[in-house]
């Protein structure tokens, strides 16, 4: 092979291997933000089911007024 062509290949698989650490970082980042995502779902089914308990806890209780002075 001339050195063109050997140079045209150095340059992709330079090109192949900084698409390969880039994909990789990129999974990276994606795989953390899918446990972050996660996370925080937990945390929405939790406060959802508390609010719910505390608004079933608030039904026998008396109704809220205005103040008299309103």
């Amino acid at each position: 092979m001339d050195r063109e062509t050997l140079a045209r290949i150095e340059r992709l698989e330079e090109q192949l291997a900084f698409q390969t650490r880039t994909v990789e970082d990129l999974n990276e980042v994606v795989t953390r933000q899918a446990d972050q995502i996660d996370a925080l779902n937990r945390r929405l089914a939790a406060l959802v089911e508390h609010v719910e308990e505390l608004e079933d806890a608030a039904v026998g209780s008396a109704p809220v007024t205005k103040p008299p002075h309103y």
